[in-house]
């Protein structure tokens, strides 16, 4: 096999809750993790100068072994002793620096590649093993679905699949860094923790009012107060007839939850409107773990 074409989907985080630091600097965290049909494009060829060399869209990225694109290959070249380079092309959509897993994605999708084009025969359950090591959300963006994460991401349970629904995801013009928003959040006494098992309910019920209504996120107390544009684009969507709007992950990416596609394009046409988000798209949740 010398090419392969493959769909990295990015994720939303249904609840997001933190239940303490680690002395490793890790947090322990509960989260419920759905996959959304927003993906990055990966072509992975095999070429026979060794070495790896990464290309992609958007000029900002790094394409060297700051990539963790780049960091899958090698880990598995490495380990297997792989003589052969790979060209890796990523054509990126998931926004970067936004809380929807695009890296770990990406990198989750090349150690799914590596395995194929080489043989080497890993399960799933090897992969994420090995995932972990590039960092906590690459184990679960390997696994894809509806899924409860534990630990620092990595003890990952699969939930009821999500029911059927319209996503609007909207990406202000900000950038937010992960590790300085869980070192503000080190600062603050977490009053409010999501209903992570009410969710959990929720999706066995296959009630989507249920589940929308306990989602929730401590991480956005710290990111809005930094940036309060998040909460003026969640008021915009519930006003539009979201059943509950979030921000994912650290953010600053925002998302909806729908029940009626027209509500979440009118939604999207408002935020535009307002110039409150650079990027929007509607979609879907995507339950199928195949790529």
């Amino acid at each position: 096999m010398d090419k392969l074409d493959l769909r990295a989907l990015g994720k939303i985080n249904l609840g997001l809750d933190v239940l303490g630091r680690r002395e490793n600097g890790y947090h322990d965290v509960r989260m419920v993790m759905q996959t959304v049909y927003l993906y990055d494009q990966i072509r992975i060829e095999r070429k026979r100068d060794p070495g790896i060399s990464i290309s992609t869209n958007l000029y900002y990225l790094p394409v060297n072994e700051n990539n963790l694109a780049y960091q899958a290959a090698e880990l598995l070249r490495a380990e297997f002793g792989i003589k052969d380079g790979v060209k890796i092309s990523l054509d990126k959509h998931i926004p970067v620096a936004a809380g929807m897993a695009g890296g770990s994605a990406d990198a989750a999708t090349v150690l799914f590649g590596m395995n194929r084009m080489f043989e080497l025969g890993l399960t799933q359950q090897e992969l994420m093993e090995r995932g972990v090591k590039l960092g906590a959300d690459v184990p679960y963006c390997i696994m894809r679905g509806t899924v409860l994460a534990e630990g620092i991401g990595e003890k990952l349970t699969p939930l009821t699949p999500m029911p059927r629904c319209y996503v609007l995801i909207a990406k202000p013009s900000v950038s937010v860094s992960t590790k300085l928003v869980y070192e503000k959040l080190d600062s603050h006494e977490i009053e409010h923790h999501p209903d992570i098992n009410g969710i959990i309910e929720g999706l066995k019920k296959q009630d989507l009012s249920l589940t929308a209504s306990c989602m929730g996120n401590v991480l956005e107390k710290v990111t809005i107060e930094e940036y309060p544009v998040i909460e003026e684009i969640k008021e915009v969507m519930k006003r539009e007839g979201a059943l509950n709007a979030m921000m994912s992950g650290s953010g600053p990416t925002v998302f909806g939850l729908y029940d009626d596609k027209r509500k979440a394009r009118n939604a999207a046409f408002r935020i535009k409107e307002r110039r409150l988000a650079r990027q929007t798209y509607v979609t879907s949740v995507h339950n199928a773990r195949r790529r």
